[in-house]
């Protein structure tokens, strides 16, 4: 059982993706704890080699930010491009969840899903925020046409 749980948490550790920290800006000087700011992430898609995605987002400062107990807001920007040859490692699902991060201590989340339009040769990348009740309108997208490389 014990090799079962080790490997099962392995298996799910290598389907996370993990963000680089680009950098942050601040946005509100706060007195106590750090400022609210507006930070960027990049990361690759797990399932396709060749695109890399960066994600802005607001982050809350305070006591409360600093501590995790400041909910963010659902605000996020996203920008996907083709930085080399694409290849589409497995077989992609539309919908399929690329990146996660939480927004607050428990319940809410930003998320990044992929699309493929098939028709049009092009990968969509679309970014939301969702609770486990409801979730926020605000949302943005952004498409890769899947294009040579190269000598390709």
């Amino acid at each position: 059982m014990r090799l079962f749980l080790i490997s099962f948490s392995l298996l799910i550790a290598s389907f996370t993706v993990h963000a680089e920290s680009i950098g942050c800006v601040s946005t509100v000087f706060k007195l106590i704890g750090p400022n609210d700011k507006i930070c960027i992430d990049s990361f690759s898609d797990p399932a396709v080699d060749g695109v890399v995605c960066h994600v802005s987002r607001a982050k809350t400062g305070g006591v409360s930010g600093a501590i995790g107990l400041a909910e963010d807001t659902s605000d996020a920007s996203i920008a996907c491009r083709q930085i080399g040859p694409i290849t589409i490692k497995r077989e992609i699902k539309d919908g399929e969840s690329v990146f996660k991060e939480s927004r607050s201590w428990l319940f809410k989340k930003l998320q990044v899903v992929r699309f493929y339009d098939k028709p049009n040769n092009t990968l969509i990348y679309l970014t939301y925020s969702d609770r486990v009740i409801e979730g926020s309108p605000k949302n943005a997208i952004s498409t890769v046409p899947i294009m040579p490389w190269g000598k390709q």
